[in-house]
């Protein structure tokens, strides 16, 4: 067990007073790490939290700069930081708020070439990103290194929370297992086409964060094979049973799938052919 500083024993003291944490736990959470896929609407809260908890290594990947249209939900950014890399203003955010945690940050774009590697030196993975071809690359990278992924989504007024870990679970599903291949391009807007309600992305990724230390700490009952469902309008949550699929193409009985594949040239293509 690290030997807390009395700084970190003042700073940590109302998880540590937590008989299901305590004074093991928030070590086990400092020597945690911890990679976010996005640094938007969902990695702002998933961040702040985690910083807050005091995961001790946060690893955020996201290609975009902050933009004035990202400020209505993403508050880890500020309007000083318009046209600065999302990951660096991140960065400046999360170690204001708490110089235990280390951040590596990646200004790229994540592929098939490099995800694996990335996530191999990670704990956990968390995706908050917002298209569909690095979903089911993400799923898929997790799935092949043994990684556990708490994934969110939202959409105008609704959002959703799961966990997957098949490699822990023989029975847990996998992302594929609900979804097995991307939708259509253009069949799904985006959140500029779409809108999206700011709160709600606070809502969404604050539960991705508690899910994420509960997973770190092995603590209370996984999201694993439940979907969380959050609707604004109705202020109502609901989980729905989700079950592995035997045909699953990369969990399943006989999988076709045994290397990473990506989907965005088909997206292109095909709307390209629209």
């Amino acid at each position: 067990m690290i030997d807390f500083t009395e700084e970190q024993i003042e700073r940590y003291s109302r998880h540590i007073i937590l008989p299901e944490v305590g004074g093991e736990g928030q070590s086990r959470l400092l020597e945690s790490k911890v990679f976010m896929i996005g640094a938007g609407g969902l990695g702002s809260p998933v961040a702040y939290y985690l910083a807050a908890a005091g995961v001790g290594a946060i690893g955020i990947a996201d290609a975009d700069v902050v933009d004035m249209s990202n400020l209505q939900r993403q508050i880890i950014h500020n309007q000083d930081r318009i046209g600065m890399p999302k990951v660096e203003s991140a960065r400046e955010t999360i170690q204001a708020l708490n110089p235990d945690v280390k951040v590596n940050t990646y200004n790229y774009r994540i592929t098939e070439e490099n995800v694996r590697e990335i996530i191999r030196e990670y704990d956990l993975v968390i995706d908050g990103c917002d298209n569909f071809p690095t979903r089911f690359l993400i799923n898929d990278a997790c799935f092949f290194e043994k990684k556990t992924l708490v994934s969110g989504a939202m959409f105008r007024f609704e959002g959703q929370v799961v966990t997957f870990k098949p490699h822990a679970d023989a029975k847990g599903p996998c992302y594929r297992c609900l979804y097995p291949e991307p939708p259509p391009a253009g069949l799904v807007p985006s959140c500029s086409e779409a809108g999206i309600l700011g709160a709600l992305a606070g809502a969404v990724g604050t539960i991705q964060a508690v899910e994420a230390i509960k997973e770190l700490l092995d603590i209370g009952e996984s999201l694993s094979g439940r979907l969380m469902i959050f609707d604004a309008l109705r202020m109502e949550w609901k989980k729905l049973k989700l079950h592995k699929d035997p045909g699953c193409p990369l969990c399943g009985e006989n999988p076709s799938l045994t290397e990473l594949v990506t989907y965005e040239e088909v997206c292109e293509i095909r709307a390209a052919g629209q």
